[in-house]
């Protein structure tokens, strides 16, 4: 199986925790995309559900296979939310935004009852950090923000080169809501809770890849099954699943 077969496991296995009637978060990314994917199936053949999108890219997916949407000012509060992740460590911590969203998909997940994450089994870790810090900032002062990130980060010990996003076109890439993305190659984050609290000091930050203590489920399909695990005492469930 390859690694797209995995992360679709993984979404069914997560739309086997969502119930008629319910209201979901809908994540951004090509795992997410697979969630989506299989949600729009079940509502085909009529099952009920109110979704918040997270992306432009997400909302433009669901209307195509005929999900309802709303917003969270018409929804404040969600059952669930279902979002991949580009890393997640044993303590379900994450690093997200690797397709831009992190803003709106960190805004939408602490406005759910829980948060289920899904994910081939090779983005786990065992420490944050290998996959580059998305950080979203805004563009004015720009320079003056990349400055002030690198020098916070420094003094609790995390260095490494700041890259702008591009785009494909080598324009900067810009997200949902106006803003640019720094991504920092800080390498392994011994105490991510640190620079998590160092970045909001930051005016132009926006907001950071790093989703704490948000993860409530994490779904993890690999060569050896679908892994089920729970933040409140992080046992695992095993689900058979053929390579």
């Amino acid at each position: 199986m390859s690694a797209d077969d995995y992360k679709r496991a993984a979404a069914a296995r997560a739309l086997e925790f969502i119930e008629p009637g319910m209201k979901l978060g809908l994540g951004t990314g090509s795992t997410a995309a697979h969630f989506v994917a299989l949600l729009g199936e079940k509502v085909k053949a009529g099952f009920e559900v109110v979704c918040v999108p997270t992306s432009e890219a997400t909302a433009a997916q669901a209307r195509a296979l005929g999900i309802k949407l709303t917003t969270l000012d018409e929804e404040p509060i969600l059952d669930v939310t279902v979002d991949g992740t580009d890393e997640i460590d044993g303590d379900l911590r994450l690093i997200k935004g690797g397709g831009g969203a992190l803003l709106r998909e960190k805004i939408v997940a602490v406005s759910s009852d829980r948060l289920i994450v899904i994910a081939d089994a090779e983005k786990r870790v065992a420490m944050l950090g290998a996959f580059p810090l998305p950080v979203e900032v805004v563009r004015f002062g720009l320079a003056s923000t990349r400055q002030m990130i690198e020098a916070l980060a420094s003094d609790i010990g995390c260095e490494g080169p700041l890259t702008l996003r591009l785009k494909a076109d080598g324009q900067p890439f810009v997200t949902d809501n106006g803003n640019v993305i720094l991504d920092c190659a800080f390498g392994r984050l011994p105490d991510p809770e640190a620079l998590d609290d160092v970045l909001r000091q930051i005016p132009g930050v926006v907001e950071n890849g790093l989703f704490l203590g948000i993860c409530d489920t994490a779904i993890l399909a690999g060569p050896d099954g679908v892994e089920v695990l729970q933040a409140e005492n992080l046992f695992a469930l095993d689900d058979g699943l053929d390579a």
